[in-house]
């Protein structure tokens, strides 16, 4: 998050350029001779169809869907299809094993899918078992990285990158006490819990709480009476729109009158139709970059809008990405065999995507997260402070 802002809107828009141009390094310049692979190559997205989240799940495979007929339109990879294999995750750690376990029966070559992270983690080692690269595009958790797995690769921002944002912004802010809430799962926790640590180290606001509510309930009063209780000028947020829009709504409720923040699983408009347009105005996000937010991306935004007949909203850009990246990977692998694709994927050097010219990190992870600061503004995210 070192770039200067010109520099970041610079890449940004030459990346765009090549992106709605179809110049990505050759990638949709047409098939080539592989190595005797037939039929086509399989990518498979697990992504919540059911549950919760189930709202973001269409962005994803969206946006997907719409690489993978851009790149069949040129030729495809290695004179081969791209076909898209979704199965549901429902954000949910056994229903995630049994996608993953379904996408490995039926051949898929790349995984382009991920979400929530505590749905993610447990489907590492099914993909794994039969050395399936992984392109991540939402899941961010630090547990993802930490595993230092050779097949996994991470296009979001990490927890840790989320959690130094996080304190940056609060810091900034003023406050002089914070409360950070999270949902005891391994996405949500680890940014609370990273946080706090960074709050610690900076030596501005104190943590007033860190608070663990009950997934899935629909009274929280416990929790806020909690929170209440320590008198914070800050509360964050860092699990899913459902529950955060539940809490903020009660917080308010409860006579709140300080600034909320959540985490990127938050951003969705579903957030303040559930907390209520009143209490929502003004809330802060930590996120990575959404189509509302990218520079130059129109031309994108209107291909996505024509082939569905709505806008692309949160973690499309980045389900669009990986599947362009994974058919950049196999094109340099010149083979859909899983240790050829990891290798190239290791390679990449300036490939680019909206988030920016990507060169993995040792770790499999984007040098920079990019996270910007989002707020609410008449029901809809949108930009507040870039953080560069």
């Amino acid at each position: 998050m070192g770039k200067s802002r010109l520099a970041l809107i610079g890449s940004l828009a030459a990346a765009v350029t090549m992106l709605t141009a179809g110049c990505g390094q050759g990638l949709l310049g047409g098939g080539s001779e592989g190595d005797g692979e037939e039929g086509p190559i399989a990518l498979g997205m697990l992504i919540p169809q059911s549950g919760s989240e189930a709202a973001v799940g269409p962005y994803m495979k969206n946006a997907a869907q719409l690489a993978v007929d851009e790149v069949n339109a040129k030729g495809g990879v290695l004179g081969r299809k791209l076909e898209l294999k979704v199965a549901d995750d429902a954000c949910d750690a056994q229903t995630a094993v049994a996608g993953a376990n379904k996408l490995v029966a039926e051949g898929v070559d790349v995984s382009v899918g991920g979400y929530c992270s505590g749905a993610t983690l447990p489907t590492l080692p099914v993909f794994g078992k039969t050395n399936i690269p992984m392109i991540i595009p939402a899941a961010n958790s630090q547990e993802l990285v930490d595993q230092r797995l050779k097949h996994v690769f991470m296009i979001n921002g990490t927890g840790t990158q989320q959690a130094t944002a996080a304190m940056a912004w609060i810091v900034k802010q003023g406050a002089k006490s914070a409360a950070l809430v999270h949902d005891n799962t391994s996405y949500s926790k680890d940014i609370a819990v990273r946080t706090q640590k960074l709050l610690d180290e900076s030596g501005g606001p104190e943590t007033a709480i860190l608070e663990a509510v009950t997934p899935k309930e629909s009274d929280y009063s416990a929790n806020i009476h909690n929170i209440m209780a320590k008198n914070p000028d800050f509360v964050y947020w860092t699990g899913y729109f459902q529950e955060g829009g539940l809490i903020i709504r009660q917080l308010r409720q409860a006579g709140y009158k300080g600034a909320i923040m959540v985490g990127d699983g938050s951003v969705s408009e579903k957030l303040a139709e559930i907390a209520g347009p009143e209490a929502a105005e003004g809330v802060y996000a930590t996120m990575t970059q959404t189509p509302d937010t990218l520079q130059g991306a129109e031309t994108w935004i209107a291909d996505y809008n024509k082939k569905f007949g709505s806008n692309p909203g949160p973690y499309s850009n980045q389900s669009y990405d990986a599947v362009r990246l994974a058919a950049e990977a196999v094109k340099k692998a010149g083979s859909t065999d899983g240790a050829k694709v990891i290798a190239a994927l290791e390679g990449i050097d300036g490939f680019p995507m909206f988030s920016g010219p990507l060169k993995f990190t040792p770790d499999h992870t984007l040098s920079s997260g990019g996270f910007q600061i989002l707020v609410v503004k008449s029901g809809k995210f949108a930009l507040q402070d870039a953080l560069k």
